[in-house]
């Protein structure tokens, strides 16, 4: 089980080293198809991870976990065989749609195998699994595409499939099921709302801000979010209630969750290229480059629940934004010239926020809702962690490619207008220096934006969660 989590989490990270390859591949993708090539496979994960686990409940654990395994495997053959984007876009959605099946049903089975004294050891363990996803994605991901080409990365993840696929047809035990109502309707509407507002937000920069598709991906979103609301206060039994985020403490942790993984995959998007493209960093040195970010959370993250216990939820939260923000800012400051020590110092300036934050907030997040309502706190957890994932990733490719193409020479804007590295390069290849030097410029400034942002959202949150505790 835990094999599994780390596949469909590591997928997440890993496609980042792959950007800079896939820019310059024979696809010639956009800069927003870039974008869409990462969230595509995040979004569908995010919305459907909690319809997944409902889907387990029903139609028996093992099951739908066995589905969602071959159907990341088949995502991930039609991704590595793709002759366009749109083609390598619907091999990224089917695997997103695999992975949702499998992450919640992966604890679901582990909590069936496992006696009662030892669940508590078994869901710590499980959950330290994403953790462990993050870095294995990015090692990993670096050793595959160490061998020249973006499509290796998916063929891996072809074989991994098929082997987990028979260890859980072997091993894990077949669950109870239970009458849980699906709502199809919930889960369309959500990805659609979902995809409609990061249509708005990719798009902006190469079709223009008052374009029809970003004005109507706006309103869109906006439409289908209250759809959404209308659809699932009406069901019977919903399987995202939007009261619950009547609770002032659990709308407070949510957002704190979603800010921080925000960030976080913020980062690893423009890091994977920073180094590569500014660094002069091999693929697989890109991907053990991120290990400093780690670092604390493998040697702190046991600690956390002292600091919460001496010092309140609340200060903890604070200092975790500030680390985090301030730790993004930090890197924002980096260019070609910055040593590589003073680069990782900065990660782990980010690693120590990143650690005090996620337990604190998955506490929280568990704390605010009642015993009876476990399942629905831990969906909401994923489904926070992976919107935030593919909210971040979204906004900082948006600020990334306008500040790129705002860099570049004026004449190699009016003569060829690239917006994306790989087509600056394939463009003149003989100034390489200029566009390395811009797209340098652009990755400041959008880790800048995201630092920033950060540390609103962390007021934010904190703001919320004490004046839910002085209501009370």
């Amino acid at each position: 089980m835990c094999a599994c989590v780390v596949l469909v989490v590591g997928m997440v990270a890993a496609i980042n080293l792959a950007v800079p390859m896939l820019a310059a591949s024979d696809l010639h993708p956009s800069a927003s198809a870039l974008i869409w090539i990462v969230d595509t496979y995040v979004i569908f994960f995010a919305c459907l991870v909690i319809p997944g686990g409902a889907a387990g409940d029903r139609f028996g654990r093992k099951g739908v976990l066995l589905a969602g395994l071959a159907l990341f495997g088949l995502g991930a053959l039609l991704s590595a065989i793709a002759p366009n984007v749109p083609f390598l876009l619907a091999g990224r959605a089917i695997t997103g749609i695999g992975a949702a099946a499998v992450l919640p049903n992966t604890l679901a089975v582990l909590l069936h195998a496992v006696p009662a004294e030892r669940k508590g050891v078994t869901i710590a363990t499980w959950a330290s699994m994403t953790g462990i996803g993050g870095v294995v994605g990015n090692v990993g991901g670096g050793a595959v595409l160490a061998g020249g080409s973006w499509r290796w990365l998916f063929a891996a993840a072809v074989p991994l499939s098929l082997v987990l696929v028979a260890f859980v047809a072997r091993i894990a035990p077949v669950s109870p099921r239970h009458e849980r109502p699906l709502s199809p309707l919930g889960a369309v509407l959500l990805v659609g709302a979902s995809v409609a507002l990061l249509l708005g937000i990719v798009e902006g920069p190469e079709a223009g801000w008052t374009s029809p598709i970003v004005l109507a991906g706006f309103a869109g979103s906006v439409v289908l979010f209250a759809l959404w609301t209308f659809v699932e206060l009406k069901a019977g039994h919903p399987l995202l209630d939007p009261r619950l985020f009547r609770v002032p403490a659990l709308r407070s942790a949510c957002l704190g969750m979603t800010a921080i993984f925000f960030g976080m995959f913020a980062l690893f998007y423009v890091n994977a290229s920073f180094l590569q493209y500014g660094k002069g960093f091999s693929v697989l040195l890109t991907g053990l480059g991120i290990i400093p970010l780690t670092v604390p959370v493998i040697l702190g993250a046991r600690h956390v629940g002292k600091l919460v216990q001496r010092f309140g939820v609340d200060v903890v939260v604070a200092i975790a934004f500030l680390f985090c923000g301030c730790g993004l800012i930090g890197l924002s400051t980096s260019d070609a010239s910055t040593p590589y020590p003073v680069y990782a110092a900065w990660l782990v300036v980010t690693g120590i926020g990143v650690t005090l934050a996620l337990p604190t907030l998955s506490a929280a997040i568990s704390g605010s809702l009642p015993p009876a309502q476990a399942g629905v706190g831990a969906g909401l957890q994923a489904t926070t962690r992976e919107f935030g994932s593919a909210l971040g990733v979204a906004v900082i490719g948006t600020v990334l490619t306008g500040r790129f193409v705002a860099a570049l020479p004026s004449d190699l804007r009016a003569d060829h207008d690239p917006h994306t590295v790989a087509q600056a390069l394939a463009a003149v290849p003989g100034r390489s220096p200029e566009v390395i030097s811009a797209f340098v410029t652009g990755a400041s400034t959008a880790l800048r934006v995201i630092g920033v942002s950060v540390l609103v959202l962390g007021a934010l949150v904190v703001l919320q969660s004490r004046l839910s505790r002085t209501t009370k």
